[in-house]
């Protein structure tokens, strides 16, 4: 009898577990791999607060009927996986901070894997990287800690990251693929473990050309955005409808704009340009127009600051004192996740001119002191209020009902374009 495929994911974040559960589902034998030992417990409980689902069934239902067939379990230990599995893909993330990637989480992970690494192993890496990361970092460090060679005594392989949260199963097997090896063996074996879960077109080319393919994927949307947001900007101005305006221009076959919103967040697009700019700066090559996007993105909490300074001043109020909700805490909408959320850019900028903020995200576990418990605790008394991200709740909210519960001639600001045109001749609705 064939032995099902045993593989270990190294990083069981909101790309890491779901893709675990992909192939355990597909009747792998999966180990996960995290260092943080609450999570693996956490997850070995069968909990997780990850949103995804898949064919009526969600994450933590999948995670629990995985974990008792026996096909996956959690571990802070890459020995106790390198002792059942022969394939690793890594998931482990790049965090920026102040526009410079922090390649260490990467590196400790590479070191720690290749203490344990044996012949004949296939190292996947499925992180967004710095452009020439795979030969230029992680396989030296692979190499010296294991003794071994890459491409001959095991196989190294990158693979592009590109689900959306919120449809990461659906993605992993339907999602068209690309793939590059150090050499073609590595590529092969790459392919195959990829296949064991994707029903897909896979694309293998050079390793070089699928790192920076990945970057340039999710600058075109951070680049597209910030476009778009400067065309929010004029239709303010001339007094139309920019989601509107979208709609139109969007009926054109070849024009795809993105829509505006409260910044562009999650870990993936604003985070782009910081991966292709070290390589770039080697290179002595220009981004001039990537950056110029990227401080067009980052400035959009401060521009609707001034909007609301300027809704408040027709009102008879003051930006400083003013109590302001702000609904959605999240990096996008109907989703848990709210690392580099631009609304934490947005509150912090609020709080620096002096204004009351209390917040509410009833999918978000985060904790914030500005974090209220309730809608109605978040609304109640405002002078304003920022949707900024969509949930469930926020969908089915009668929002004259929230308009009620706020203070005098409130003025609700809709970065997402979910409030019903009718309730404008009741309310004051800035749609942004």
């Amino acid at each position: 009898m064939t032995q099902p495929i045993r593989v270990a994911v190294v990083g069981l974040g909101f790309v890491g577990l779901p893709l675990a559960l992909t192939y355990a589902m597909k009747g792998a034998k999966v180990v996960g791999v995290d260092a943080l030992p609450r999570v693996v417990e956490e997850i070995n409980a069968g909990h997780s607060h990850h949103l995804e689902s898949y064919k009526g069934k969600t994450l933590p239902e999948i995670l629990r009927e995985q974990i008792a067939a026996g096909r996956f379990h959690a571990t802070t230990s890459y020995e106790e996986a390198a002792n059942v599995v022969d394939n690793w893909i890594v998931t482990v993330g790049l965090p920026v901070h102040n526009g410079d990637p922090d390649l260490r989480p990467l590196k400790n992970c590479a070191q720690t894997l290749g203490r344990v690494l044996k012949k004949g192993d296939t190292v996947m890496i499925r992180s967004t990287v710095v452009p020439g990361t795979t030969q230029e970092v992680i396989q030296p460090i692979l190499e010296e800690t294991s003794g071994l060679v890459a491409g001959q005594d095991f196989y190294l392989t990158y693979c592009s990251e590109r689900i959306a949260e919120g449809r990461a199963f659906e993605e992993f097997i339907h999602m068209p693929l690309v793939l590059g090896g150090i050499n073609p063996e590595s590529a092969a074996k790459g392919k195959e473990l990829l296949s064991f879960i994707s029903e897909t077109e896979i694309t293998v080319s050079d390793i070089r050309v699928i790192e920076t393919a990945k970057v340039i994927e999710n600058i075109q949307r951070d680049v597209n955005i910030a476009m778009v947001q400067e065309f929010a900007r004029f239709a303010e101005a001339f007094g139309i409808d920019t989601f509107e305006l979208i709609k139109v221009a969007n009926t054109h076959t070849r024009v795809n704009l993105l829509t505006p919103g409260p910044g562009v967040g999650g870990f993936c697009l604003p985070n782009a340009l910081y991966y292709l700019q070290p390589k770039a700066n080697e290179l002595g090559v220009s981004l001039q127009l990537l950056q110029m996007a990227r401080r067009i993105n980052d400035n959009v909490p401060a521009v609707l600051i001034s909007m609301l300074e300027a809704a408040l001043k027709e009102n008879g109020k003051s930006l400083a004192g003013s109590r302001v909700a702000v609904l959605g805490l999240a990096m996008k909408d109907f989703s848990n996740d709210d690392r580099v959320s631009p609304v934490h850019d947005l509150i912090k900028l609020l709080h620096s001119k002096g204004v009351e903020v209390r917040s509410y995200d009833p999918a978000v576990p985060s904790e914030y002191d500005h974090k209220a418990d309730t809608l109605e605790e978040a609304v109640r008394g405002a002078d304003a209020l920022f949707l900024t991200a969509v949930q469930q709740e926020f969908a089915d909210t009668d929002w004259l009902e929230v308009a009620a519960l706020m203070g005098k001639s409130p003025i609700l600001f809709d970065t997402k374009n979910r409030i019903p045109r009718d309730v404008d001749a009741k309310v004051k609705v800035i749609r942004v």
